[in-house]
């Protein structure tokens, strides 16, 4: 699955919040400057090129939704984040994240007990 650019990220996280939308849906979520229709609709159908969006004819309008989920997309990219940067190794990813983050003993705890319960 391909990476999505800034921009179709950003259109793409819209979709996946709102489930179906229209293009002025897509606009109205934007922040400003909102940027024009047909440059909206020109990354939409990028997006259904893409097969990341599916798009249904109502009437006379074309009505959006997710082709990927959310967390099909998320797990694909974590794995190659995983492997690109942290030599493939999930203590290392979480260890960078842990220090980035400043954990606080609870969340370290949490995040003990979701691994220990992932062993069971």
């Amino acid at each position: 699955m391909k990476q999505l650019a800034k921009r179709e990220d950003q259109i793409m996280q819209i979709v996946w919040r709102l489930k179906t939308v229209f293009i002025r849906d897509i606009i109205e979520e934007l922040p400003d400057p909102k940027p024009h229709y047909n440059t909206v609709a020109t990354m939409v159908k990028i997006l259904v090129k893409k097969r990341f969006l599916v798009s249904e004819m109502l009437g006379n309008t074309h009505q959006y939704s997710p082709a990927v989920p959310i967390e099909e997309y998320r797990d694909e990219h974590l794995v190659n984040i995983k492997k690109k940067y942290f030599g493939n190794s999930f203590p290392k990813m979480i260890a960078h994240f842990a220090k980035e983050e400043e954990l606080t003993d609870e969340e370290v705890q949490e995040l003990v007990k979701i691994i220990k319960s992932q062993k069971s």
